[in-house]
């Protein structure tokens, strides 16, 4: 059965490029064509790009790996949380702190204090400080939340990342690239495809084309 179909993506616009003077000539391989000045991103290697990341997920989620997916930009972040959230598998969609990854035991520090101020609160004892300490650890909180709240199951660095937008998310590639984690992305034809594993040739702007 099918990941996606050709008529799927279609629908969802999946098929639409940049615009032909915004492109990376590394992804020449995967354009189909040229139309009103916009790149055609070629389904059929879309299709099978598709097929071949999501064996490699399949079989590593199988013996129990865990992929990170990484979405910041408004029309990704959504989807990213939805999806990994589905999967149950954590998420970066608000902003990628540096050395997510390459300082993961830095961030797992952060993560512990978010977790500890959340039991804090629950146990009450927000209540019983100042108003203005608390005040300054329930911003603090809400702040953690929104960056790390995603990864609060995540104990230790994810064994692949699944990435929307690359060229935003340069950060986050890089990081995984140093550390030897395999890059899952959707490749859009203004991005450098060779910095990732599993590249998926795709639009990386449009709502629904990221939601699929």
């Amino acid at each position: 059965m099918a990941v996606v179909t050709t008529r799927q993506m279609l629908e969802a616009g999946v098929h639409f490029g940049h615009q032909t003077r915004r492109w990376n000539p590394k992804m020449k391989r995967f354009i189909f064509g040229e139309r009103n000045g916009i790149y055609i991103i070629d389904l059929d290697q879309t299709l099978t790009r598709a097929e071949a990341s999501y064996k490699f997920v399949r079989d590593l989620s199988a013996k129990g790996g865990s992929v990170l997916f990484i979405g910041t930009k408004k029309q990704a972040q959504d989807p990213i949380r939805s999806y990994a959230e589905k999967c149950g598998m954590p998420y970066i969609n608000e902003r990628w702190l540096g050395g997510m990854l390459t300082n993961f035991e830095t961030i797992s520090k952060r993560v512990a204090k978010m977790m500890e101020y959340e039991r804090m609160r629950a146990a009450g004892e927000f209540e019983a400080m100042p108003k203005k300490e608390a005040l300054l650890l329930t911003r603090e909180l809400e702040k953690l939340q929104k960056n790390l709240g995603g990864i609060r199951g995540m104990n230790k660095r994810p064994d692949a990342v699944f990435i929307l937008d690359t060229k935003k998310e340069h950060i986050g590639v890089t990081e995984a690239n140093k550390l030897g984690i395999p890059v899952i992305a959707v490749v859009d034809t203004n991005v450098d495809p060779d910095v990732v594993q599993f590249p998926i040739p795709g639009n990386d702007d449009a709502i629904r084309a990221n939601a699929l």
